[in-house]
């Protein structure tokens, strides 16, 4: 049991959430409106040089490419009000923690700090709920007392067998709400790249996408303890399996291969990639992340307005 369920109600726990998100990330999100991670808006701004392998082809400037002979791209404003939408993976496998917290607990306080810092420049947050075997819609609404509903609703879904694929569900997300915005995948991605990449592919071509890997220690190795007993969460089904040297070091490589192919899959997909771990500081694990996105679109708008000048 983590910190967000030990809480006597759902409510302290909601505040206690609260409190941690704003006074360890409060500022971040000072100035101009740019979201959670710098992407496109939907209305026109400045031309500047392009800049290749980091800027979209479909944003070059054909006039101002043909007036110059150099190829320019024209950037877009963030629209100062976006629906962000989370699909929120709370499926079986979500049901494990070994140190801190509980990748559940995670996985929710994930999306209240997101959720908070988004609501803090006037978006609308919704979600898309995995659980029981289904997906579960949860309309997008502003405030915070929206954001505390949604998360209330989070954290009294029961735990439960079944299974619902991402990709279908990203695919669910994307017919439905065609209208530009963030859209935040927060899973474990368990699941082989190969069932959620085109879908996420689709997604991110026209919205800007953040994917957070939800990560328990004990799924990227084994501990030398000998005999023990594995029980699928979402089958049920046990099986005793002694931990020697071998198979603990066979485990480690393919969990280390199964993380690169996400990872990999996810830059392709052009989505942006934040993983949060049950025994690391999550909050200043989204700091970091947001910051240094922040820090490198700083210095590549730098960079390429440079070299517009001197050219």
């Amino acid at each position: 049991m983590g910190p967000l369920t030990r809480e006597r109600t759902p409510e302290r726990a909601l505040r206690r959430l609260e409190l941690t998100v704003l006074r360890r990330l409060d500022g971040l999100l000072h100035g101009r409106h740019q979201g959670l991670i710098p992407g496109p808006g939907s209305e026109p701004g400045d031309v500047r040089v392009y800049v290749p392998g980091e800027d979209d082809v479909r944003r070059m400037d054909w006039a101002v490419t043909a007036r110059t002979s150099e190829p320019h791209v024209r950037d877009l404003i963030a629209d100062r009000e976006l629906e962000t939408w989370a699909l929120v993976d709370l499926t079986a496998s979500m049901d494990f923690g070994t140190a801190e917290l509980a990748k559940r607990d995670l996985v929710i306080a994930a999306v209240g700090a997101l959720g908070i810092l988004t609501a803090r420049v006037g978006d609308r947050f919704g979600a898309y709920v995995l659980y029981g075997g289904a997906v579960h819609r949860y309309a997008a609404r502003p405030g915070r007392a929206a954001l505390y509903g949604l998360l209330h609703s989070l954290m009294s879904v029961p735990p439960s067998g079944g299974t619902a694929e991402l990709g279908p569900a990203i695919d669910m997300l994307s017919a439905a709400h065609p209208r530009r915005g963030l859209r935040v995948i927060v899973s474990d991605f368990l699941e082989p790249p190969g069932a959620w990449e085109r879908p996420l592919r689709r997604l991110s071509a026209r919205q800007q996408v953040l994917a957070v890997e939800v990560i328990d220690p004990r799924e990227l190795e084994l501990p030398d303890v000998g005999l023990v007993t594995f029980t699928d969460p979402e089958t049920g089904r046990s099986r005793d399996v002694r931990l020697t040297r071998r198979l603990r070091a066979a485990y480690a490589e393919a969990a280390a291969a199964q993380r690169e192919a996400n990872r990999a899959a996810l830059r392709r997909a052009g989505a942006g990639h934040l993983v949060l771990r049950t025994d690391r500081d999550w909050v200043a694990d989204i700091a970091r992340f947001v910051l240094r996105q922040r820090r490198a679109s700083h210095v590549l708008r730098r960079s390429a307005a440079a070299r517009g000048v001197a050219g």
